[in-house]
């Protein structure tokens, strides 16, 4: 039998089958309730008066929708988007070259805006305020600015680490909002519209058994729903079933709280090195031989939502229901 769980033709529509999931419109755009209230209402206005949305500023977790979210403003505003990220614009005149690029109401996507640095993001500042960007053209006594006009334009800036972000930056966004993890109700829909458009078949129980274990993120609910498909192609009839769906996850390494083997291996590295900690971020990360932002962004936030890690001043401690969840005994004053 064949082993693979994704062919090298299926691999290469793997960027389409992304695309089509996203949602186009605020109408398909599922979850975030509060969030799509307010941009309803505040596109509305700006339409009304034929002027650009403010600029506005999203964070949290990974994979919650933000960057799509940018693409459905567009589509909804009816104008050009531009996607860029901050650790690219790594001079001022990178930034300076997009933003005369614009055309009037474009809407600037800048990704992991946190990560700008300071040369580039004074360029914002008057950019973002008074539509308007100082250049220097030539170099020592010679050097000479200019003033070029913008036209009106949205920036939206998106990011993990809103508390990285300077408080002169944060101030000129008009709109801040956090985005939160989504409910397992809110999970079982945006899979089951994948399904629809991906064309599988797929039962609730076996929906919900994705839901539940994709940590909130819709990122990782469509990244199981295609995984879980080629299983299904492969080992089963093309239905995705409850126990399809189970066997699919632990090939995956996934458990029944959504946790990988990174996740395991934090968890198990505090306990089995640390006696539960605590413990600080650089010393997890070089034990594990991961990327301290990689943890910091993408592994922690959900740990701590669940309840396996809390943060302290001194380090990162495993919680009880860790202990519990991996078959661990604590190590307390009377057994150590």
């Amino acid at each position: 039998m064949d082993e693979r769980l994704l062919s090298a033709d299926e691999f290469g529509g793997e960027i389409e089958v992304q695309r089509n999931l996203r949602p186009k419109t605020l109408n398909e755009y599922i979850g975030q309730e509060r969030l799509k209230e307010k941009l309803e209402i505040f596109m509305t206005a700006s339409k009304n008066r034929n002027e650009s949305m403010d600029h506005t500023l999203l964070y949290g977790p990974p994979g919650l929708g933000k960057t799509t979210l940018a693409g459905v403003i567009a589509t909804e505003m009816g104008t050009n988007l531009k996607v860029t990220s901050g650790p690219v614009l790594d001079k001022a005149g990178d930034l300076a070259a997009i933003l005369t690029s614009l055309e009037e109401q474009d809407i600037l996507f800048i990704d992991e805006i946190h990560r700008l640095n300071t040369s580039v993001e004074e360029i914002l500042y008057p950019a973002m305020e008074d539509r308007e960007i100082d250049i220097i053209i030539g170099k020592g006594p010679t050097a000479r600015s200019i003033r070029i006009e913008l036209p009106n334009f949205t920036l939206i800036g998106a990011t993990t680490r809103a508390g990285l972000l300077s408080a002169p930056l944060r101030d000129r966004f008009g709109l801040v909002h956090r985005m939160d993890y989504y409910s397992t109700d809110d999970l079982l829909k945006i899979i089951i519209r994948g399904a629809n458009i991906l064309d599988v078949g797929i039962e609730p129980e076996g929906a919900l058994e994705m839901a539940l274990r994709s940590r909130g993120t819709p990122r990782i609910a469509n990244r199981f729903l295609k995984r879980v498909r080629d299983y299904a192609e492969i080992r089963g009839d093309g239905i995705i079933t409850l126990k399809i769906a189970k066997e699919a996850l632990s090939l995956l390494g996934v458990d029944d709280y959504g946790l990988d083997e990174l996740d395991r291996e934090i968890i198990l590295s505090i306990i089995d090195n640390y006696d539960g900690g605590p413990v600080g971020i650089e010393t997890l990360a070089l034990l594990l031989g991961e990327d301290r932002r990689t943890l910091e962004e993408i592994y922690e936030p959900y740990l701590v939502k669940v309840g396996f890690i809390k943060r302290t001043h001194r380090g990162r401690v495993v919680t009880p229901k860790a202990y519990k969840h991996f078959n661990k005994k604590e190590k307390t004053e009377e057994n150590l």
